[in-house]
């Protein structure tokens, strides 16, 4: 999983960790499981499922954020949320069974974490001979 999908939902899920104790945690939990098993995991806001749906909206803006960068070299925010609404109503139902003020929550600041990640020069990585 690319480092900004997985920066953008830690961050995201610390966001949210008022809201919801125990998300970070969670997350964490669902970045290492494969995205078949997180499909559809939702369920209401069980921590388990919230954190599926963190993570998912974080792989979506990763995705829309990149092809959006084909048109324009730093798509907006409210875009990129429009179109992560709009693909996570299109692939994923089991997202409508929850309230749409949290996950209005969810995904706004989902995407902003992840666009936030993006925006932070890549790691280095070290060098044994330094």
């Amino acid at each position: 999983m690319h480092d900004t999908i997985t920066g953008g939902a830690r961050a995201a899920a610390l966001c949210l960790a008022d809201r919801h104790p125990g998300l970070p945690d969670h997350v964490e939990a669902a970045l290492h499981r494969s995205s078949s098993d997180r499909a559809g995991q939702y369920g209401g806001l069980d921590p388990v499922g919230l954190a599926s749906l963190v993570v998912s909206v974080a792989t979506f803006a990763w995705t829309v954020y990149n092809d959006l960068r084909t048109r324009t070299p730093t798509p907006r925010a409210d875009v990129v949320q429009r179109h992560v609404r709009v693909r996570l109503s299109e692939t994923d139902h089991a997202a409508g069974s929850i309230d749409a003020a949290d996950l209005e929550q969810i995904i706004t600041v989902t995407v902003t974490e992840v666009l936030n990640a993006a925006a932070l020069p890549p790691a280095e990585e070290d060098d044994p001979e330094n």
